[in-house]
């Protein structure tokens, strides 16, 4: 199990990124002033709160109170495990992840189950060139080498146990085959290959990592009948360890017939601990991989879509993975691109499968953000129109795909006389819960007033708004606690943390009893021991700590001024905690003399600290 990432490496790789560039590729950044600000990427709202901060390192909502450093952020944007987000940034500036013995943070490690996946789909793909069914028809789909190997495209062998006796080789790789649902069990308690003669597609995560399969069958006609008509031998026992069909007996699973279907279309992995199909998207990394600037994605139904349009030029193209679009999926679309096209089947299914995802798009329709929806000729599917039109024939139904406004009205509207005042009515009805759903903007806005255009209906400001989120001014007026000498010197150690190499230990204020004086300390041996720590930094090391909330909020206090002056502030306010400790233990042993009887080293002690409060000067 990979052990620790060395706290060095952290502060390394803060100190090698700009969170600038991190967080502008996922969010159009605008500069105010030495900032840089925008609508805030973890909720809804019309007036930017969001602040990246080039100088600590950090981000800050005003809204609804994310911050944290670019590590943090790739986190929450992404989704991303801490190791993963380390990783990524990682590679990003060429650097390797070193790992210390222990365990990192709490969580499972999944590097196993990622070995073993990658290694299946190896098998599969050097098992496609082997059989003659599956190379005509990828080559009757048009599919050339260089696209199938982007995507990784294979094929599973036939027989009951292709996979599992090429990597089934212990007892342990095979719980991980059932763990990544790789195998399936009979009636009679025996494993078998789930995937069995499909083409076989990896869908990756989003760090290019196999996670799962969907598999294609390629025909409607029994296997065996398959090969003979793509022109190979028919299939005997020596293709398998056994004859598929006694094969099939042993595992308790019914003999196919040569009447029986081969199966569903398309078949996805099950759920695993890698794989949650209502979270991932078919093609996602190699859209990214394609365009290092995205400005829209195209959503489609089958995994030869995507392929198909990709080897037509058009790389913006996803899948959802057998499930309807998700809130997740909505979520995970408009993060990586601000425009998406839904494609559709015009037939009911189609239309009913749209318009589920248009009710998951609704909540996430920020301003700036577009939805269309494209529905294709009877019969058709992207995969067809494509190779029948080309890639300019595919843009233009693109160009006239209908945007989300006017789906969402034409769809209410299909079944309502608007000439008449029920009518109307009824649209009315039918309209504000969605419309109630968009989060508070222009947008919204926008389509209440196509509602009382289409309605005579105003029901704008009978609507509840999107809850409103804590103003600037709230977040930093009476949620901030009282500043004391003590936070005073924390902000500024934050905001510059090589004031620490001014302050020489032993400190004269650590023996003082005073809230946060603790944490001051530690603040200043971590900053003092890592020459070039910025706030980013010294903030990524209390992370997950109680500490983490109040360093975050004085992290962001303003401090004017020049350099110079701030050193001299900083040094003032150790100096007065050293007169207040001086004061406090002054204090403490008068009350005690008043009380008891000092002893000797007391009484020393006691005479000194007179001295020194008569005369400061005196060390």
């Amino acid at each position: 199990m990979p052990g620790l990432i060395p706290e060095r490496f952290i502060d390394e790789l803060l100190a090698r990124i700009d969170i600038v560039d991190v967080v502008q590729q996922r969010v159009p950044l605008k500069r105010a002033g030495r900032d840089w600000t925008a609508c805030c990427p973890f909720h809804d709202e019309r007036t930017p709160s969001f602040t990246v901060s080039p100088a600590k390192q950090f981000y800050h909502c005003f809204g609804c109170g994310a911050h944290g450093s670019a590590i943090k952020f790739l986190m929450e944007y992404e989704r991303l495990e801490f190791p993963d987000a380390v990783e990524e940034l990682a590679q990003s500036v060429g650097l390797a992840v070193p790992h210390e013995g222990g365990a990192a943070r709490p969580r499972e490690d999944h590097a196993d189950l990622y070995g073993l996946l990658d290694a299946a789909a190896a098998f599969y793909q050097r098992a496609l060139p082997d059989n003659a069914a599956a190379r005509a028809y990828c080559k009757k789909r048009g599919l050339d080498k260089d696209i199938i190997e982007r995507f990784r495209i294979g094929w599973a062998p036939g027989g009951w146990d292709a996979l599992k006796r090429a990597l089934g080789t212990s007892e342990a790789r095979l719980k991980l085959l059932e763990q990544a649902g790789m195998l399936a069990a009979g009636e009679g308690g025996k494993r078998y290959d789930r995937f069995r003669e499909r083409l076989m597609f990896p869908i990756l995560d989003r760090r290019g990592r196999v996670i799962a399969f969907g598999g294609r069958i390629i025909s409607s006609a029994p296997p065996a009948r398959e090969d003979q008509e793509a022109g190979s031998p028919a299939r005997t026992s020596s293709v398998s360890s056994a004859h598929p069909a006694r094969e099939d007996q042993k595992a308790g699973v019914p003999a196919r017939t040569s009447q029986q279907s081969p199966g569903p279309k398309y078949l996805n992995s099950p759920e695993t601990p890698l794989f949650h199909k209502g979270r991932e998207l078919f093609a996602l990394w190699q859209v990214r991989q394609a365009n290092t600037k995205l400005e829209r994605l195209i959503v489609v139904e089958g995994y030869m879509d995507v392929v198909a349009l990709h080897q037509a030029g058009i790389t913006q193209a996803v899948a959802t993975l057998g499930t309807a679009t998700t809130n997740e999926h909505a979520e995970l679309l408009f993060r990586a691109a601000p425009d998406v096209f839904f494609c559709f089947d015009g037939d009911r299914a189609g239309r009913a499968a749209a318009w589920r995802a248009l009710e998951s798009v609704l909540p996430r329709m920020r301003d700036g953000r577009q939805a269309f929806f494209l529905f294709l000729p009877e019969g058709e599917d992207p995969d067809t129109l494509v190779r029948k039109e080309g890639r300019d024939g595919f843009e233009a139904r693109l160009e006239r795909a209908t945007p989300l406004s006017e789906y969402l009205y034409g769809e209410l509207a299909r079944d309502v006389n608007v000439a008449t005042l029920d009518g109307r009515a009824r649209l009315a009805e039918h309209a504000l819960p969605l419309l109630a759903k968009l989060p508070d903007g222009a947008f919204r806005d926008l389509m209440f007033a196509e509602l009382e255009k289409r309605t005579g209906f105003r029901a704008a400001d009978t609507v509840p708004r999107q809850p409103a989120r804590a103003a600037r001014g709230a977040a930093s007026s009476g949620s901030t606690p009282r500043r004391t000498l003590v936070r005073s010197a924390i902000a500024m150690l934050l905001a510059e943390p090589a004031l620490a190499l001014h302050a020489e230990p032993p400190y004269p204020f650590a023996a003082l009893d005073r809230p946060g004086v603790a944490l001051l300390l530690e603040l200043l041996d971590v900053a003092r021991a890592r020459p070039g720590v910025n706030t980013a930094i010294l903030l990524e090391h209390f992370a997950g700590r109680e500490e983490a909330s109040a360093l975050q909020k004085l992290a962001l206090t303003e401090l004017p001024g020049e350099p110079e002056a701030l050193r001299a502030e900083f040094l003032d306010a150790l100096r007065k905690l050293g007169e207040q400790t001086l004061q406090q233990r002054l204090d403490a042993l008068i009350r005690k003399q008043s009380e008891s009887v000092l002893d000797d080293a007391e009484k020393s002690e006691l005479r000194e600290l007179l001295a020194r409060k008569a005369n400061p000067a005196v060390p």
